[in-house]
């Protein structure tokens, strides 16, 4: 479950790693030479000979594109992208994915801000999905609603394209426009959105005093700007001494892996595990709570959903596995992956790859998986259509 954005570092890292070389993709962007006529590979340049029986079907596609195709000249650039897009495809991981000098321009933006539709999305399934809408948002201004599925993006079908490419589309500049096609639940027809982009600002914090001195925090991202807006809310809501205190991280994509540790910080003690990563080499990456935590003793509980995820997932684990809280609602998303964001030359835009999976304390793989809530409680479409929520009530019931 995503934002119609993809995050500026992996959604989950703190920093972006900047490398130069990017595998057989960046391979591919040296080895050929695009010029107008088709001709010629930079053969040896990149280690690689031309008749080497990996690539050889490659070079000779290449050459048969510009040779035979009967609509001359070809694009090279489109070529050369659409081979890195491919490959990238071929993995069959939804999270692992190229984006052209246009998205990545777009998607390397704050997780504080950037400019979009203002929707929540779901990549995983045949389209993309709407899960999830920001208040004020154009997505809410011109009607779409959770659920929908864009099976249209300015008139181009989505279908067989990966949901990931139809989410980067409904990226650009505010005030531009998009046209989507969208199928809804009970509707014969597609129905049509023309919808003006906006710079989108997703909420992060509220936070309030409930009924029986309980006190009640929503963190909607883990953006840096979450992590002082934390700690703030924190400090406000034990100044009124209350009994004990709700997390909500329903609908929390995620965010930043370092803003993460500081906001789970605030509720475990210092050298407590939070979460580790696992590499492809087997290697073991553990993270933990930093101390100075303010909220480390008070009796809690963590709202979550489907729509928790990644860092929300994370945190939400470790407070499960520790017996700190328990977890109230439904299985949450299951997005326990990191990316590393990595930057093409030649301005041919970036790849994001998978690099790691996380896992809770207690060794869950929290990928595909989701976290099972302590305490299940379902939410009616009726009971949300009439502003019901019977997961905070239980919430509540269950801190009494």
């Amino acid at each position: 479950m995503q934002p119609e954005f993809t995050p500026p570092a992996a959604p989950d890292r703190s920093i972006l790693r900047w490398i130069l070389v990017a595998a057989a993709a960046v391979w591919l962007v040296l080895c050929l030479s695009a010029t107008s006529a088709g001709v010629g590979f930079l053969a040896g340049r990149s280690g690689l000979a031309e008749g080497d029986d990996a690539f050889g079907p490659l070079y000779q596609t290449w050459e048969i594109i510009h040779s035979k195709y009967v609509d001359q000249p070809v694009d090279d650039t489109k070529l050369i992208q659409g081979a890195i897009d491919g490959m990238m495809q071929s993995l069959g991981d939804d999270n692992s994915t190229y984006m052209d000098p246009a998205t990545f321009e777009s998607a390397t933006s704050s997780l504080d801000g950037y400019e979009g539709i203002g929707a929540t999305v779901d990549i995983t399934g045949e389209y993309l999905k709407i899960i999830g809408i920001f208040a004020g948002s154009p997505a809410e201004k011109a009607g779409l609603k959770p659920g929908d599925e864009i099976i249209k993006v300015d008139g181009a079908d989505m279908t067989g394209k990966s949901p990931s490419d139809a989410r980067d589309l409904l990226l650009g500049p505010a005030g531009s426009s998009v046209q989507l096609g969208v199928r809804r639940s009970g509707e014969s027809e597609l129905l049509e959105f023309d919808i003006v982009r906006a710079k989108i600002d997703p909420p992060v914090v509220e936070s309030r005093m409930l009924e029986d001195g309980i006190a009640y925090l929503y963190l909607g991202i883990f953006s840096e700007s979450a992590v002082p807006q934390v700690q703030e809310a924190l400090s406000d809501l034990l100044e009124q001494e209350p009994a004990a205190l709700i997390l909500d991280l329903r609908g929390n994509i995620g965010g930043y892996v370092s803003s993460a540790v500081e906001i789970g910080s605030q509720f475990l003690p210092k050298g407590t595990m939070l979460f580790y990563e696992k590499y492809g080499d087997g290697r073991e990456v553990p993270y933990y709570a930093k101390g100075g935590g303010i909220a480390t003793g008070i009796p809690m509980i963590v709202l979550v959903d489907g729509h928790s995820a990644s860092a929300a997932e994370i945190i939400a684990g470790a407070i499960q596995d520790h017996a700190r809280g328990r977890l109230v609602g439904m299985t949450t998303y299951g997005k326990g992956s990191v990316q590393e964001w990595i930057p093409l030359m030649n301005d041919m835009g970036a790849v994001r790859i998978t690099v790691s999976l996380w896992y809770t304390p207690n060794g869950r793989q929290i990928s595909k998986e989701g976290l099972a809530p302590d305490v299940e409680v379902p939410i009616t479409e009726e009971e949300f259509e009439a502003g019901l929520d019977p997961q905070l009530e239980r919430a509540i019931e269950l801190l009494r």
